[in-house]
């Protein structure tokens, strides 16, 4: 049954992650244009949100020297250190918390004749912060 156009569409997917290393920074841009393309949806927006408390979701530049200043200035706001207090809990992982709340865990990208509506040099990063384990991301499209 062909939906009519204006009738409110939704899909989501999830994208998973293991990396290789604990800090890593990842384009998923084009995995998110996958989807959108996928939806059908020309007109509306879509949510990217990492699903997991080290780990974040920001819009910015695709520019390797910006990646490694935005992960040692990280580094130096929320240093690995051993004396969180969180690690009484037999974690190790403080810093990562820490790093996830000063990127944001989502964003959302509007979407504007079926593509993700960038500004120039605009794209949208997976920060894992805790890493070598399996972790997701949802994105969810919405519009018409």
């Amino acid at each position: 049954m062909e939906v009519p156009p204006d009738i409110m569409k939704s899909t989501t997917e999830y994208l998973w992650f293991n990396t290789k290393t604990q800090r890593e920074y990842v384009n998923i841009s084009e995995e998110v244009q996958r989807i959108v393309t996928k939806s059908g949806i020309q007109e509306g927006m879509v949510l990217v949100s990492a699903m997991h408390i080290t780990a974040a979701v920001y819009v910015n530049d695709a520019e390797d020297g910006l990646i490694q200043d935005i992960d040692e200035w990280l580094e130096r706001l929320a240093p690995f250190k051993s004396n969180y207090r969180h690690h009484r809990t037999g974690e190790t992982n403080g810093d990562a918390h820490l790093k996830s709340l000063l990127i944001h865990h989502e964003v959302v990208v509007p979407i504007t004749k079926g593509k993700l509506d960038f500004g120039p040099w605009q794209q949208i990063y997976y920060a894992e912060f805790d890493g070598q384990r399996k972790k997701r991301v949802i994105v969810k499209a919405m519009g018409e």
